[in-house]
């Protein structure tokens, strides 16, 4: 064994860890030693035995302070990912002593999961109330790192492109059409018969730049001739975009499903998009096992989407193509 196997398997502990992350995340000792309540010589000398002990430079102290060098990188990325790991088992011990069942993590993509994910998490609440769950909103870009460091169990909402998954596997769970979508009291929704020109003369709600439905979107657009005005507003959140609706004449782009909320009508423009995005789904890490609650988890969420396909009328696109 050599000495870098034997430190990192006998002598690495969570402390050295947890030094590492700190470092790396204020780059400067003396803020280092304020947060960890310790004092600089000891902050420097942990480092310098980590360092002596691995037989590697983790960082190079400059005047700017203190930055990873490759070896550092290396290992602060793993640094998160086992803490992540510690604190995952932290919870699952604690809930097993109070008496609970486990908790989920759970990243949403805005709007495409508005329908699904409430529902299935009714189910799992149903079926398991001593689960708990904890969600949070985001993009591709901000869900899948956290994925990928195990800081979330699941990611639900629209699929994206398959050549951006890594090491991410996914299921298709349900096929959800976008439509566009207007208030009551618009214009264009007392049109009995409608054509894309009379598109024309109004505002859009849209996605930001750089989301996955942006692009296609503008080229449907473009392709019925539709240019896209400089009055419009950029959202990913269903809750702004429908309330704007309400009181605006504004056009947004929606899935089927909140498109038809009853709590709070919108007006289904009666003009067809082309397939624009992948359809909704679960993303999870495949290096990763599935804690029992995530997998609870997948099982609602599976079983709600195959209601609402039948809902939907689209019960032949049953929600089982995994890969």
């Amino acid at each position: 064994m050599s000495e870098l196997d034997w430190y990192l398997q006998i002598n690495l502990k969570a402390r050295h860890l947890r030094l590492l992350v700190t470092i790396d995340t204020y780059r400067n000792l003396t803020q280092v030693a304020d947060v960890t309540h310790v004092t600089v010589p000891a902050v420097s000398k942990s480092l310098a035995e980590l360092e002596k002990g691995l037989g590697l430079t983790l960082f190079a102290r400059t005047a700017q302070g203190l930055v990873p060098t490759p070896y550092g990188d290396c290992l602060i990325r793993h640094a998160r990912s086992m803490l992540t790991i510690l604190h995952q088992a932290r919870d699952e011990l604690k809930a097993l002593s109070s008496g609970t069942e486990g908790k989920v993590h759970i990243g949403m993509l805005p709007a495409s999961a508005s329908v699904l994910l409430p529902q299935a998490l009714s189910l799992l609440k149903q079926r398991s109330p001593g689960t708990n769950v904890s969600v949070m909103e985001g993009t591709t870009a901000t869900l899948l790192p956290d994925l990928w460091q195990g800081r979330l169990d699941l990611v639900v909402g629209r699929l994206p492109p398959p050549d951006t998954l890594g090491s991410f596997d996914e299921k298709e769970l349900l096929e959800d059409p976008l439509v566009l979508v207007t208030g009551r009291h618009h214009p264009l929704a007392r049109k009995k018969t409608l054509q894309w020109s009379d598109l024309r003369p109004y505002p859009w709600i849209l996605p930001p730049p750089g989301s996955i439905l942006r692009d296609p979107l503008e080229r449907a657009l473009q392709a019925h001739d539709v240019p896209l005005t400089n009055n419009y507003i950029e959202t990913l959140s269903s809750h702004v975009s429908r309330a704007q609706l309400q009181v605006s004449d504004f056009i947004a782009v929606m899935a089927g499903t909140p498109a038809n909320d009853t709590m709070q009508p919108l007006h289904t423009l009666p003009l067809s998009l082309p397939r624009l995005l992948r359809p909704a789904g679960v993303l999870w890490n495949r290096n990763r096992r599935l804690t029992p609650s995530a997998q609870l988890m997948m099982t609602c969420l599976e079983e709600t989407a195959r209601e609402l396909a039948v809902t939907l009328g689209r019960s032949d696109k049953p929600a089982d193509k995994t890969r």
